[in-house]
């Protein structure tokens, strides 16, 4: 079953220098691009992350620094990857706890003022976990009695990411073949930063989703204790969610 599209869509994967959204860099970046129209285009790039790559990463991925010595840093490369997914959704696998949130990191280091406005995102991770509960290869094998080749690079990892959400449409009828109501089915919770420290409440409200104001308005603690919003400014939370903070407040100056 072919996708249908009101928009472009990327999938995209990550091979990174590790699991730490806020201090970890990547190291390569896949992007598949599909047109509404069916046309399609891909890019894959090595990246430089200007921090040593741990040899457990590199036991993974195979990615070593002196195989990156000479590639282009993120910074370098961040114009052309925010052009090639700039009007599309984004798929992925994981990629809703993991390479969203990275990705968003390295384009707001880069200066590049990403956000999720005017698009959705599909986890295809989280359709296979909720109709199987299986792995990437696994997934693979399930729907596509396919082996992936050169597993943990990051672009058969992309191409096998798009095969199995193509197949999965054609497994389950439920599905609808709309990228909105994709969206929708994998997402786990409503955030509003994407390393989920800020949520909403049932009455779409933000809340802190940690530390000692867990479950408090946003408003609220910004009201009451005005200091907490500085030290998250200046203290190791990923950008994004710092950029997150800084709107909220933001409006709710606008709005006095």
């Amino acid at each position: 079953m072919e996708l249908k599209l009101n928009k472009p869509i990327c999938f995209f994967d990550l091979e990174t220098t590790g699991i730490d959204i806020g201090k970890d860099r990547i190291v390569e970046i896949s992007i598949f691009k599909v047109f509404p129209n069916g046309n399609k285009e891909s890019k894959t790039w090595l990246v430089n992350p200007t921090i040593p790559i741990p040899p457990q990463s590199t036991a993974i991925h195979g990615i070593s620094d002196e195989k990156v010595a000479n590639e282009p840093t993120f910074k370098e490369l961040a114009s052309q990857v925010y052009n090639m997914i700039k009007d599309s959704d984004l798929a992925g696998y994981n990629s809703d706890r993991f390479d969203i949130p990275l990705l968003a990191e390295e384009l707001l280091r880069a200066g590049v003022d990403f956000d999720m406005k005017n698009r959705v995102s599909v986890d295809v991770q989280t359709i296979f976990h909720k109709m199987e509960e299986r792995t990437l290869s696994a997934a693979l094998k399930f729907y596509c009695n396919k082996k992936i080749e050169n597993a943990h690079s990051a672009e058969a990892d992309t191409m096998a990411t798009y095969e199995i959400m193509k197949a999965q449409l054609d497994r389950y009828p439920e599905l609808a073949n709309d990228i909105r109501s994709l969206s929708e089915f994998t997402t786990r919770k409503k955030i509003a930063d994407f390393a989920g420290m800020i949520a909403f409440d049932g009455e779409d409200e933000e809340i802190f989703a940690f530390g000692k104001h867990k479950g408090v308005k946003v408003n609220k603690v910004l009201e009451t204790e005005p200091g907490y919003f500085s030290w998250i400014q200046n203290a190791d939370f990923p950008l994004y969610t710092k950029k997150v903070l800084t709107a909220i407040k933001l409006r709710k100056l606008n709005t006095k």
